[in-house]
C-alpha cells in the first residue's frame, strides 16, 4: 500500500488496519488497546476489533485515557466484538488512538497522548480519525503515529419519503 493511497468506504479503513497489525507479527495474546470516547468511538473500535479477531490478540477499550477503567473486548456470538464490563490490565503492544479524543471540548490533550505513548515503550501507535481530526487539532506533529488512517464521510445524503 502506498504511503497516501486513497481508499473508499469501511473496507478502506479496515483493510489497511488489519494489514498493518498483521505486518507487526504480534504473538498470540499480545494486546491491542483502543483509547477513545465512550459512545461515539466504541462502534468504530468494535469494527476495528472484529477485523483482527482471527489473529488471537487480546483487545481492550480504554475510555479517554483512563487505563484503570479498561475493559476487555470479546467476540460475542451472533453479535460481534463488544467491550465487556470485565476490567483488564493494560500492557499494549499496539495503541490505537481514536480521533474522537482530538475533538473540541474533549478533556484530552495531544501532550497527554504523547506521554501515554512514551509510557508504553515499544508500543506501535495507530491513529484512526475522520475528517482530518488529528491534523485539524494539531496532533500530527506531537503524537508519534506509526500509522494514521483518516477517513472522510462526505457526502452524506438523507432521503425522506413523501408524506
Amino acid at each position: 500500500m502506498a504511503e497516501h493511497e486513497p481508499l473508499r468506504g469501511i473496507p478502506g479503513i479496515l483493510r489497511p488496519y488489519k494489514e498493518y497489525i498483521k505486518s507487526l507479527n504480534l504473538g498470540e495474546g499480545d494486546q491491542v488497546v483502543y483509547y477513545g470516547c465512550v459512545g461515539t468511538c466504541t462502534p468504530f473500535v468494535e469494527l476495528l476489533a472484529v477485523t483482527i479477531r482471527g489473529l488471537h490478540l487480546r483487545q481492550a477499550f480504554v475510555p479517554l485515557l483512563e487505563e484503570e477503567k479498561a475493559h476487555a473486548i470479546h467476540d460475542v456470538p451472533d453479535i460481534g466484538m463488544q467491550a465487556s464490563g470485565e476490567p483488564v490490565a493494560v500492557a499494549p503492544r499496539v495503541i490505537v488512538i481514536m480521533g474522537g479524543l482530538a475533538m473540541p471540548l474533549m478533556p484530552v490533550t495531544k501532550e497527554q497522548v504523547r506521554d501515554l505513548a512514551a509510557r508504553h515503550t515499544g508500543a506501535k501507535i495507530v491513529g484512526v480519525c475522520f475528517q482530518n481530526m488529528f491534523e485539524r487539532a494539531g496532533w500530527t506533529g506531537t503524537v508519534p503515529f506509526d500509522l494514521m488512517i483518516n477517513a472522510m464521510v462526505e457526502p452524506v445524503t438523507v432521503t425522506r419519503p413523501a408524506p
